[in-house]
């Protein structure tokens, strides 16, 4: 079944409290997912949605023993420390606030040679839930912010993360991503995402959350606006300057005949090794 989309066809809405339900409920369910990777205390399964073979859903989970949910928590969130420990990262940067735990940002990352690299505006929503943390998006259009020239713009319809404390030093993420690349993908795409990009980028998140309590010491250790709205110093947006990003809209690029450059390839290798 595809995700419920946590927007309406042309009205942009915050989510509310059922909307963090059904996000919590697709992360748990494993009902018509294939399990593609499991190693490592890390598993990834996959849909793939009968329409469109480039258009799929990805879903991420990883037992983590010696860090806290608190810390998972504000490591997602940090904005300066995810340019710190994002090798994918190209830029990103908040455009504004919409509510105490909800907000606009834009963020574009590096994709696997020879593809174009991506970009998108999404709105951005955060809730601490017992002992669960839930964080989520979905794309959003702003006038100010328009597609560029040397990116594709994706479209998030729905992506987000779920912290689930398991103990006082140990917890559960899973990552659940349905993202329209805008494009028809090769693919080795689809596969090199859930058996290696997507283990890779879980490993590197918990080791970001292994230095992460010594980095922040020296950065602003009380700064911490996810936590604490009163220290967000964002400007508001009204919801008004935002309207529901179609796919449809956008540049659909071809893809698929491109293959998978050397230096990708080497670097799959390498990292295979070290495994």
């Amino acid at each position: 079944m595809m995700m419920k989309m946590m927007m309406s066809e042309e009205e942009v809405l915050i989510p509310d409290d059922r909307a963090f339900s059904r996000f919590k409920h697709e992360c748990e369910s494993e009902e018509d997912w294939s399990l593609t990777y499991n190693k490592n205390s890390i598993c990834v399964r996959i849909q793939v949605l009968q329409e469109d073979k480039s258009l799929h859903r990805i879903k991420c989970r990883m037992l983590c023993k010696d860090i806290p949910a608190e810390t998972m928590y504000d490591v997602l969130h940090d904005i300066e420390y995810r340019r710190k420990w994002d090798a994918n990262v190209i830029e990103t940067f908040d455009i504004g606030k919409l509510t105490v735990n909800a907000d606009v940002g834009y963020y574009s990352w590096k994709c696997p040679k020879p593809l174009k690299n991506r970009d998108v505006i999404t709105l951005r929503s955060w809730l601490p839930m017992g002992n669960d943390y839930i964080i989520m998006n979905y794309s959003v259009k702003h006038a100010k912010y328009p597609p560029k020239k040397d990116l594709v713009r994706a479209v998030s319809i729905q992506t987000g993360y779920l912290i689930q404390r398991t103990g006082p030093t140990s917890c559960t993420l899973t990552y659940l991503a349905q993202v329209d690349p805008r494009g028809s993908l090769p693919k080795w795409v689809v596969n090199k995402s859930s058996q290696f990009l997507a283990p890779k980028a879980m490993k590197r998140i918990s080791k970001a959350c292994l230095r992460y309590p010594e980095w922040k010491q020296k950065h602003s250790p009380g700064f911490k606006p996810w936590l604490f709205p009163e220290q967000n110093l964002l400007s508001s947006i009204p919801l008004s300057e935002l309207s529901i990003q179609h796919a449809e809209s956008l540049e659909n690029i071809d893809e698929s005949s491109l293959n998978e450059s050397k230096d990708e390839r080497a670097e799959h290798s390498d990292d295979e090794g070290n495994n």
